[in-house]
């Protein structure tokens, strides 16, 4: 069965594609592969239609990882269509739970909304910093915590799909 998952920041230029690459990246090494349908978003809409940050990018592409998706908003609809959907703060979990409450769907139905941080095993991070205004070393953090993040769900959903 797959597992749908999006990945969700506040303009789906930094963190959030980075998290969708990582975990495209993390499973192209594994067993599961076909076994994932992998998106993400944001809760604005600055950015609709944009690469992600060039930073953010070059960052990744360092490790190998390719960020290939274009930005866009989150939208009730995904709400159904994803099994899961795991924030990067407080403030985009809080945003993602507000809709979900506002959509008339079926608690059983909608995807469970989640902060990627708690798959952290190495890192006890509450949320994943945005890197938007910061320096370069904020790119090689934020790559650091979510390949931290995206290795504990991969292994979180594979336990569990094998139980």
């Amino acid at each position: 069965m797959t597992q749908r998952l999006l990945f969700v920041c506040l303009g789906n230029i930094c963190r959030s594609p980075a998290a969708e690459g990582i975990f495209v990246h993390l499973l192209k090494s594994s067993e599961h592969n076909g076994d994932y349908l992998v998106e993400s978003a944001g809760t604005g809409a600055w950015h609709v239609g944009n690469d992600p940050d060039s930073r953010m990018r070059s960052a990744a592409a360092q490790r190998g990882i390719h960020l290939p998706s274009k930005a866009r908003q989150i939208t009730k609809a995904d709400l159904l269509k994803f099994d899961r959907i795991l924030t990067m703060d407080q403030d985009n979990f809080d945003q993602v739970c507000r809709m979900a409450k506002q959509s008339n769907f079926d608690q059983k139905s909608m995807a469970l909304i989640e902060p990627i941080t708690m798959y952290c095993s190495k890192f006890s991070a509450t949320s994943v910093p945005d890197p938007y205004y910061g320096g370069e070393s904020g790119f090689e953090d934020v790559l650091d915590l979510l390949e931290d993040a995206c290795k504990g769900l991969l292994a979180f959903l594979s336990d569990r799909n094998h139980s």
